[in-house]
Formats: structure tokens, sequence, C-alpha cells
């Protein structure tokens, strides 16, 4: 059994733009303690002595961009770099196309901007695959979660979930290859676009599992967001 990773990293981080971060780069791209932040995540990969390979997914006219990078860095020997797509779910099924995997090997998705996370989850995510075939990392939500219903005035409130119901999903996402690579065909076949491949998974009937997941393990997206990763890297 073989550990693939797809990272997609072909998003343009407006979000970080609109916020005023300096020279409007995709937020992948942007430093975090002196390398970029999709350095800093593939390194936390390549720490664990599982993993076969690393797919990382960007915008073609990225792509140079990133393999210089990767070389500046010494990571091109188990790194591969893919052309990704407008969306997520492009940016996966393109490099789940370049995989040589078998359908039981075990395929890991990681957010580019999530460069926090720890070898030791990564490797409970590849533990939890094995065992149930699909599983994602999240965290307990904390808030009182409302479920609300959008109106011209804004939202009113419908009913309170449960917390106990609740994770807040993270990434790592890992599935077995077959069951992704059905996942997203179908979802392809339906036109029904996922915000995560979990949510591609579930629509086949498939249960997911949930590995616990941190704090630290957070979506770098806004400004000040990476003011918190410099001061948990400084943590190290």
């Amino acid at each position: 059994m073989q550990v693939f990773v797809i990272i997609p990293a072909a998003g343009l981080g407006t979000r970080m733009a609109a916020g005023g971060a300096a020279g409007h780069a995709p937020k992948q791209f942007l430093a975090l303690g002196g390398q970029p932040i999709l350095v800093l995540s593939l390194r936390a990969f390549l720490k664990v002595p599982g993993v076969h390979r690393i797919y990382v997914a960007v915008r073609k006219n990225e792509i140079q961009r990133v393999e210089l990078q990767l070389r500046e860095h010494n990571l091109l020997e188990k790194v591969s770099v893919v052309e990704g797509g407008d969306t997520r779910q492009d940016s996966v099924r393109n490099a789940l196309k370049m995989l040589p995997a078998a359908d039981d090997d075990i395929v890991l998705v990681h957010d580019a901007v999530r460069p926090l996370i720890d070898p030791a989850t990564i490797e409970r995510t590849i533990e939890a695959v094995a065992r149930h075939r699909a599983a994602i990392v999240g965290v307990p939500a904390v808030d009182t979660i409302k479920q609300v219903e959008r109106t011209a005035d804004g939202a009113i409130i419908t009913s309170t979930i449960p917390r106990e119901r609740i994770v807040l999903a993270q990434t790592p996402q890992g599935f077995r290859y077959d069951i992704l690579r059905r996942a997203v065909e179908a979802a392809d076949a339906d036109g029904f676009a996922g915000t995560d491949e979990a949510s591609l998974v579930e629509r086949l009937g498939i249960e997911v599992a949930v590995v616990l997941g941190s704090a630290r393990n957070f979506k770098i997206t806004q400004p000040g967001d990476l003011a918190l990763a410099e001061f948990y890297l400084r943590q190290n």
C-alpha cells in the first residue's frame, strides 16, 4: 500500500488580497518564518516515512515558479507539480489522473495554506484511512451553532444545532484511491461541486471517520492569520 498526497494550490487568494496582504500574491506563496507557506506544508508531509509522493496542483502560469521554489528548497525528489484548475475539485481531479496508484492505495488531500499540520496527525489520518477507507481531520465545535435562513434583512435563526454533533473539517482528508476517484467522477457527472473531498465521498454513501485535529492546523485566509501562524511557529 502506497500513500500519495495531493495539495491543491491553484487558488488566487482573493480574501488575502482584499485584506491588503503584501504584493497581493496568492497566499500559498507568501512567506512564513522565512519560507513560502506552500513549502512549509510540503515539509510536514515529507517528514512522514509512509508518504510515497506529493503532487502539487497549481495554475499553469505558476508551474515554473513553483518548480523553481521546490528546486531551491531541495524538494523535487518526492514532489511533482501538475496543472490545477479553476476550482479545488478541478485541481484534485487533474492530480488524480497523474497518480500511479492502485485501488487500495491511500490518497491524502491537504490545503496548501495549512502549513502547521504536524506529522503525527498525518500519520493518524493514514491509519484511520487504512481502517475505515475514508477519514478527515476535524476539531469539535466550541461555539454554539445556529442554523439560519437568509433574508433580505439578514439572517434569521431557524434552529440550534447541538455542538456534540458538529465537527469543523480540516485537512488532510484521506481516502482509498478508488473511492476518491469514483467520488470525483460521480460529482462531475452530476454537476455537483463540493467544498471538500469528504462531501463528494459522502454522496456515495460511504462513511467518513474523523481524526482529532488541533487549533494550530488552521487555514491561512486573511492577513491577520499570518501573525497567528508566526506565533505558533515560534513555539516550536
